[in-house]
């Protein structure tokens, strides 16, 4: 029963008729033919219309979404946790393909004074003509020396300098192919073997969420009964609320929506935090091929959703609310930097305006101090010619009496 190496070709989520394509390497970038995304909305039937009423807008829906296929999509992706969580593992599961082949786990010795470090792939995603470029953003070496006050700077300046560099493009001369680099979403992987939040997921979450969306998940947690499970659930949300750290929110259901889509977004809400499990191998059950992990006792299926969380968070992360994840990135935390960098730099002006003023304009004060010590010096040359024609005088007098005595 145990595992073989997943193949993405040999086993697809979803319908078994489409077929996934091979993974293409070009430098970092991939091409994928994926299952995961769902299918273009199809063109309304407007052959029956009446001519005179009929008078054209209703295909405006359609001309936006040629246009949009046509240009493609973009989703920055934001793994953020300590090593041996599955981080990888999850990436690899969820996008049917292996961006991390060639990773491998550094000596203890190296971890002691391990620093952040930022890793960018790239993944093309196609499915049915429509193209998602997909950027996962790894921080390997966070949280693993042993002094890891500090692991949140790179992760922190990363999403600014994202930030930084789209506001650049903003207001420069070519905003056309302006390519979207900032983080719309932060996968944050939380330890199961503890009993809630850590002091270091506190602090780091924190500083994030001001600045992407953040998705907690609970990393294996195979490891963990369904009560256990429940319980740390509760804590996690708990501490999260506790702490005023703001989290990804899910957008309220309209009131035209299905049942069963109002079902389905209560039941993700309720899943919140994910508790996960990651697996790229297939096992055999039943005289059936599954995605999942074999134990003595049983195997745990990766894509069942009693068992864990995964396909509620590939749902929300690709099938309902990628364009949302997307659209709260620009419109509030690009927003919110742009109005403090805005804020920031015209502080910045005026401080440099006023300090021009004063370098330009009289010192007063400098100008007294100097006629007061020119009038001193003027007194005191006048007492020393003075004191000068005094002597002459008396030298004038001396000189008399030595003549008369003569």
């Amino acid at each position: 029963m145990p595992g073989e190496e997943f193949n993405p070709e040999e086993y697809a989520i979803g319908d078994p008729c489409q077929e996934t394509r091979s993974v293409e390497e070009r430098s970092s970038e991939h091409l994928v033919e994926s299952p995961l995304l769902g299918s273009p909305p199809s063109s309304p039937d407007l052959s029956s219309e009446d001519d005179d009423e009929f008078i054209g807008f209703a295909t405006l829906p359609d001309q936006v979404h040629r246009k949009a296929v046509r240009r493609g999509f973009d989703f920055t992706l934001m793994v953020v946790g300590e090593s041996g969580l599955g981080k990888s593992t999850l990436i690899n599961s969820l996008f049917l393909t292996e961006m991390y082949k060639d990773r491998t786990v550094p000596p203890v010795l190296d971890m002691v004074n391990r620093t952040v470090a930022i890793e960018k792939k790239q993944l093309e995603i196609e499915e049915k003509g429509v193209r998602v470029k997909l950027t996962i953003v790894d921080t390997p070496g966070y949280n693993d020396a042993i002094n890891a006050e500090n692991s949140h700077t790179a992760i922190v300046d990363y999403v600014d300098q994202q930030f930084q560099q789209y506001y650049s493009d903003e207001i420069g001369l070519n905003r056309r192919n302006i390519v979207d680099n900032r983080v719309h979403c932060c996968l944050y992987f939380i330890s199961p073997y503890g009993h809630g939040l850590k002091p270091a997921d506190i602090a780091v979450m924190k500083k994030l969420h001001n600045k992407v969306n953040i998705v907690p998940l609970i990393a294996k947690s195979d490891m963990l009964t369904k009560p256990e499970q429940k319980r740390l659930k509760q804590r996690i949300i708990e501490e999260i609320d506790n702490n005023d750290i703001q989290i990804y929110e899910f957008p309220d259901c309209d009131s035209d929506e299905d049942d069963d889509f109002k079902q389905q977004d209560k039941e993700l809400k309720a899943a919140v935090p994910f508790a996960v499990v990651g697996c790229n191998t297939v096992v055999e059950a039943g005289g059936k091929k599954i995605r999942g992990r074999a134990y003595p006792w049983g195997i745990v299926e990766v894509d069942n959703p009693t068992h864990c969380d995964f396909v509620r968070l590939r749902q929300m992360l690709i099938s309902t609310h990628m364009q949302d994840l997307k659209d709260v990135t620009a419109d509030v935390h690009y927003e919110n930097f742009r109005a403090s960098y805005i804020q920031g730099s015209m502080a910045e002006q005026q401080r440099e305006r006023s300090k021009l003023k004063r370098d330009s304009k009289p010192n007063y004060d400098e100008i007294a101090n100097a006629d007061k010590l020119l009038e001193q010096k003027d007194a005191e040359i006048q007492r020393m010619q003075e004191m000068l024609a005094k002597m002459q005088e008396q030298l004038g007098q001396q000189q008399g009496q030595v003549n008369g005595k003569v």
